[in-house]
């Protein structure tokens, strides 16, 4: 129980009692890193051109290294 005018407890990012992400949060905020950053966030599984999709991984794995898990995507 909070006596009235009494301050709000903080905000944290690991408040288990906040709902989780949605699909269109998620993509609002891949909008948003796109108009404003020019970042561009797109799941690998959703790039059908299979030529496309390697030479992004590829990409990735040389600036990031190799993920832990998911598909391996043809190996």
């Amino acid at each position: 129980m909070t006596l009235p005018g009494a301050p709000q407890p903080p905000r944290s990012s690991l408040d288990l009692a906040r709902s989780p992400t949605t699909d269109a949060d998620v993509n609002a905020m891949r909008a948003a890193a796109w108009h404003r950053l020019g970042v561009v966030a797109i799941p690998v599984d959703e790039i059908t051109d299979p030529w496309l999709r390697q030479a992004i991984i590829n990409e990735a794995n040389r600036r990031w290294g190799r993920r832990n898990g998911g598909q391996g995507h043809g190996r």
